[in-house]
Parts: C-alpha cells; sequence; structure tokens
C-alpha cells in the first residue's frame, strides 16, 4: 500500500460520506483532535517502561491515556461522517461517565485548591497541561462545525470533560512528584474545597 494518493493535491479531502476541503469546519475539528491525541502519545513517551508497567507510580495514567488515545479515533472517526446517520457512532454517554469517576479518581489524591494554578511542575504534568489546552481548542473547533453541521453530540461532551481530566491528571502528576502547584499570584478564589 502506498502512504501518498495524490488525490488531495486540488486542495480536498475525503469525509465519510463524500469530499471536503481541507479547511472545512469538519476538517477543523477532527484535525484538531488528531493533534490532540499526538500530544496525549507524547505526554505517554515521558513515562519510563518502570513508571507506566504494572505496579508502576504511573501506571494507572499509561493505561488511562493510551485508553483515551483509542477513544479519541473514535472522536476523529464520528466527527469524519457527512452525516451522523451513515454508520452507527462510536462515541457515547457512558465514555463521558467513565471520564468523570476517573476525574474523581485522580481528584481524590491531590491537595484541595482555591485558586487557579499555572500550568507547568513535572515534565508529565507540563506535558497534560497542554494536552489539556488542544483538548479546549478542539472542542471549540467542534462547537464551530456544530453551529452548520450535524454532528455526535456525545463527543462534544466528551472533549469538555477530558479536558477537565487533563487538568486534574496534571495536578495528580505534580502531586505523585513531589511538585506543589504554583498558584496564579492575582487569582480569585475560584475553586471551591471538595465537600
Amino acid at each position: 500500500m502506498k502512504i501518498y494518493t495524490r488525490t488531495g493535491d486540488d486542495g480536498q479531502t475525503g469525509i465519510i460520506g463524500g469530499r471536503v476541503d481541507k479547511d472545512d469546519d469538519r476538517v477543523e475539528a477532527y484535525g484538531t483532535v488528531d493533534e490532540l491525541n499526538a500530544f496525549v502519545g507524547q505526554a505517554i513517551s515521558l513515562l519510563t517502561p518502570e513508571e507506566a508497567s504494572e505496579g508502576g507510580a504511573y501506571a494507572d495514567m499509561a493505561r488511562d491515556l493510551l485508553q483515551i488515545q483509542q477513544e479519541l479515533f473514535d472522536c476523529g472517526s464520528d466527527l469524519a461522517l457527512a452525516k451522523p446517520d451513515l454508520r452507527p457512532l462510536k462515541v457515547k454517554g457512558e465514555h463521558v461517565d467513565r471520564l468523570e469517576a476517573w476525574i474523581d479518581r485522580y481528584d481524590a489524591e491531590t491537595p484541595d485548591i482555591t485558586r487557579f494554578i499555572l500550568p507547568g511542575g513535572s515534565p508529565l504534568a507540563s506535558a497534560l497541561h497542554v494536552c489539556r489546552t488542544v483538548c479546549r481548542r478542539a472542542e471549540r473547533r467542534v462547537v464551530t462545525l456544530a453551529r452548520t453541521q450535524p454532528i455526535n453530540d456525545e463527543v462534544r461532551r466528551y472533549l469538555n470533560r477530558l479536558s477537565d481530566l487533563f487538568f486534574t491528571m496534571a495536578r495528580t502528576a505534580n502531586h505523585r512528584a513531589g511538585v506543589g502547584d504554583v498558584e496564579y499570584e492575582r487569582s480569585a478564589k475560584v475553586f471551591r474545597n471538595r465537600p
């Protein structure tokens, strides 16, 4: 199989159910999800085999991030549909529910925060903050797409929750590395403490 097809040389690309310009809102949406997936892969690559393997300090994160990569492909696949009824959708509400459970699990490890924090800290936490910001951009691209074209609404919900997960995972990665959060100095108290 050849990698190059030459079919996109005219500035168009194939989606499931047709062809569109390469800067179409649909391509922007699933392309940004693809970009996010690459950053998730980069975050995983920062873990040593010992840290990522069963019993390692970040084994749960490595496992969860790999599953997220699979599901981001599902998101891209659903976004690449010219019409959502061309085939069964892959991203469902249960995926969002699981992300919420993961957020709660990771959040339980970290100290309470009341103010905005600066992205950074350990290399893994910094990479997860990059994932968070790219995820927010992907979500914005999906919102733009949904204004004019049909989408799987669960993809939008998934990306919204996923950015929260990346934030929580970044804080957990710093906590496990013994790195404290750095609060934004001029932040008001915007977060409520846990019940």
